[in-house]
């Protein structure tokens, strides 16, 4: 039977967030993670992505701050209470877009923060107190050295997507961030996938924790049809096009394994006339922002990313999701595909798959537990193939003029050769002016050379020790070709 959220005896001010956001029913998660946060214990949480994990470790913890919430504007009188960590600038940034629609009607502070954006505004913000700091590892280390967070009151602390955060090597981190909280508090741990490096750190850091484990693990969402189609190279663009007016998909996410490939990718598809967005690594933290922005709000309808966006994005009614390139991990592919079929509506997955990804492919057959029919797609003429009438001619480099003289001078030689195919080289041209056909002869007359009748040297102001160099007669012969 199905729990409802009225069920739960919130407080009032919660309560009417809970119904002004429609929430009415619970996810198997919630139904079991708010009453035992509620109790105060620690929690092991793992569910599949888009199951509403947010919700469930954050108005356990907005009920049990609710004894602190005052409305003086002493920044002392607002501490933080709790510390929730992300992996990416993203997930931080919606889970404490939630957070504050969770505690609208209440006089709990709710504050953000994570690199990418200047720290300024936010070490303003922290300095006027909060309660519930969401932060991201490194940009929280910051403000720890900064002084502009002190977390010495921290009860709670939640560590979401900590599969993610041990992927990317945020392990540091997250110990010296613990070393700074008090020893006695609750720690709630989930994430979408556990791993022998999760359960490690979960009994390094929680105290006799419930483990709650509503699916299986490492499974992919029920509800999202998977297909594999065969494709390589741009063929795999043409492909995308193709299917995306075959299943009249009117926007989706498009994943691609480099930042390269993303950018490259999403100016390719807006030539096609598809309005695209692209969001990656290499794009600033006020662009990502953007992007996604854009996409929730329907401006655009792909957004071309790499994996910054395969975990807890919660865009809802996104129908499908494309894998341009097979994730090297085959747990991203889980994470991928979790984009869509959220909320229990119901989603397509379409991965394209070339001939180097048969070891890809094997790797999420083996995690998922499926054996995949790679189809084939008609992508169909593609666009502009009915007006070309001719090939271009190429552009020469230097090597194609080299190789033009060659075969140019071997077209010349070929008319030079004698009957026997012996190479004859063309005769040499003569001079014909008369002139110079003449010998030379000298001239009757007795007249010095000019040289001769030159001023002596001694004259001149040199030395009469010097000897004077010989002077000689010299011919010069121009040929005219």
């Amino acid at each position: 039977m199905t729990a409802s959220f009225s069920e739960l005896n919130l407080a009032p001010s919660l309560a009417k967030a809970v119904a002004q956001m429609g929430y009415e029913t619970m996810t198997p998660i919630q139904a079991q993670a708010i009453p035992v946060v509620l109790q105060g214990r620690d929690v092991m949480g793992a569910a599949q992505t888009g199951t509403g994990k947010t919700a469930a470790f954050s108005l356990p913890l907005l009920q049990r701050l609710l004894k602190h919430e005052n409305a003086s504007m002493s920044p002392a009188r607002h501490p933080v209470r709790a510390l929730v960590l992300l992996p990416t600038r993203e997930l931080a940034n919606q889970v404490a877009d939630q957070i504050r629609q969770y505690a609208e009607f209440t006089n709990l502070r709710s504050a953000v923060v994570f690199g990418g954006m200047d720290i300024k505004p936010q070490i303003i913000e922290l300095r006027k107190g909060v309660e519930v700091l969401v932060a991201t590892p490194g940009r929280l280390l910051d403000h720890i050295e900064g002084k502009s967070a002190v977390l010495n009151q921290v009860e709670y602390v939640v560590l979401d997507e900590a599969d993610r955060m041990l992927d990317i090597g945020f392990l540091p981190d997250l110990q010296r961030i613990l070393s700074h909280l008090p020893k006695k508090r609750t720690t709630l741990l989930f994430s979408a996938t556990f791993s022998n490096d999760i359960k490690k750190l979960a009994g390094s850091y929680l105290q006799d924790p419930v483990t709650i484990e509503v699916a299986r693990s490492n499974s992919a969402a029920a509800n999202v049809e998977q297909r594999f189609y065969s494709a390589s190279g741009e063929d795999k663009r043409h492909a995308l096009v193709a299917l995306l007016k075959q299943h009249n998909v009117t926007q989706a996410f498009v994943f691609v394994n480099s930042k390269l490939g993303c950018a490259r990718l999403a100016k390719a598809l807006e030539r096609d006339g598809l309005r695209t967005t692209a969001m990656h690594g290499d794009k600033s933290q006020d662009e990502r922002l953007k992007a996604l922005e854009a996409f929730k709000s329907g401006e655009v309808d792909l957004l071309v990313c790499t994996d910054v966006a395969a975990r807890g994005l919660d865009i809802k009614d996104v129908p499908a999701v494309f894998n341009i390139d097979l994730p090297y991990n085959a747990e991203d592919y889980i994470h991928r595909i979790g984009r869509t079929g959220r909320a229990g509506a119901s989603g397509l997955a379409i991965s394209f798959v070339s001939n180097s990804d048969a070891r890809l492919l094997s790797d999420i057959e083996k995690l998922i537990n499926i054996k995949a029919e790679v189809e084939t797609v008609d992508t169909g003429p593609r666009p502009g193939a009915d007006f070309v009438t001719e090939r271009p001619p190429k552009r020469l480099n230097d090597g194609h003029r080299l190789q033009q003289r060659r075969e140019d001078g071997k077209e010349k030689r070929a008319d030079s050769q004698d009957p026997k195919g012996r190479y004859q080289p063309p005769p040499r041209q003569m001079s014909k002016d008369p002139l110079f056909d003449q010998p030379y002869q000298a001239k009757a007359d007795s007249t010095p050379a000019a040289w001769e009748a030159a001023e002596p040297a001694r004259g001149r102001g040199l030395s009469a020790n010097i000897k004077p160099k010989r002077k000689v007669a010299a011919l010069f012969q121009m040929v005219v070709e």
